[in-house]
């Protein structure tokens, strides 16, 4: 079955089949664990981009690390629908950004080509960022979230008939592309609000199968090669997954990817030599969405 976001996985593997059946609910598949960076490998990277003149930013390194595993894992870029699992046709991520209005949030959500290299990807996120300090500007979830509640009692209506749609068929690609839950990740960044790292819930509307939060740093002794005890400045991330678009081996690999990336963001200055292909998508020639 196809759908306007992706595509229908078809697994030699039965399990894959009878999973969903099984966990029907994000709740009921959600798994968690938690992650440590080494504080100095980004502090070390964000000061040599300072001097070439280029503002880069934790989250802009956490992201392009993720972007670059799930370029070799597609599986990262599942999700699960309706007791099925499929295949997205675009990577995008989602993540909460303080404005200027009474200190309120609002939530952006940016495309990227899955092999985009890490300056891209800083490019677009500090865009969304600085886009959002403007008073006058609205992301595309703000307009939505004003068209739904400007009627009285159009919400009790409308929220019931948008998730049953998109459950049993398909929503508009303007919806889809408003919505922050329709997303490949989600990620807070709640250092930015001095708290540590939270194992934050899996929206059951919508497709995220992936949430971060990333803590506020803190030190923290830790044992070096040499297994000598010293301090260390390490930020917690967060991790809650939907296990029914991958095993804990699959996840447990694509883990210790991304830290590999993290310790070493040089290697996410050239874009990506290959892509990945969902090994199950029976689709000769599927479309891959940039917005």
């Amino acid at each position: 079955m196809y759908r306007r976001d992706g595509y229908r996985v078809v697994s030699d593997d039965p399990m894959y089949e009878i999973v969903p059946y099984i966990m029907d609910k994000r709740y009921d598949a959600s798994n968690s664990i938690t992650r440590e960076i080494d504080m100095d490998y980004l502090q070390t990277y964000i000061g040599k981009c300072r001097k070439r003149g280029i503002p880069m930013n934790h989250m802009s390194i956490i992201i392009a690390a993720y972007l670059r595993t799930a370029a070799n894992n597609p599986y990262l870029n599942r999700f699960v629908m309706n007791k099925r699992v499929y295949a997205r046709n675009h990577f995008c991520v989602s993540f909460v950004t303080l404005t200027p209005i009474k200190k309120a949030s609002t939530v952006n959500k940016i495309y990227f080509n899955l092999d985009d290299d890490i300056f891209t990807v800083n490019e677009k996120i500090t865009a969304a960022i600085e886009n959002c300090q403007d008073k006058e500007s609205e992301t595309a979830m703000d307009k939505l979230a004003k068209a739904l509640v400007r009627f009285p009692g159009l919400l009790s209506v409308a929220v019931p008939i948008i998730k049953f749609i998109d459950k049993h068929f398909w929503l508009p690609l303007s919806i889809v592309h408003a919505s922050p839950f329709h997303t490949s990740l989600f990620i807070t960044n709640l250092a930015s609000i001095r708290v540590g790292a939270i194992y934050h819930h899996l929206y059951e509307f919508g497709t995220t199968g992936v949430f971060v939060s990333m803590g506020q740093p803190s030190t923290k002794i830790i044992f070096n090669k040499e297994d000598q005890p010293e301090k260390r400045k390490v930020m917690e991330l967060g991790i809650v997954t939907d296990e029914r678009i991958a095993d804990g081996h699959y996840y447990g690999q694509c883990f210790r990817e991304w830290l590999k990336y993290l310790k070493s963001p040089e290697l996410l200055e050239v874009k990506a030599e290959r892509i990945v292909k969902d090994p199950d998508i029976k689709v000769k020639n599927p479309k891959f969405i940039v917005k």
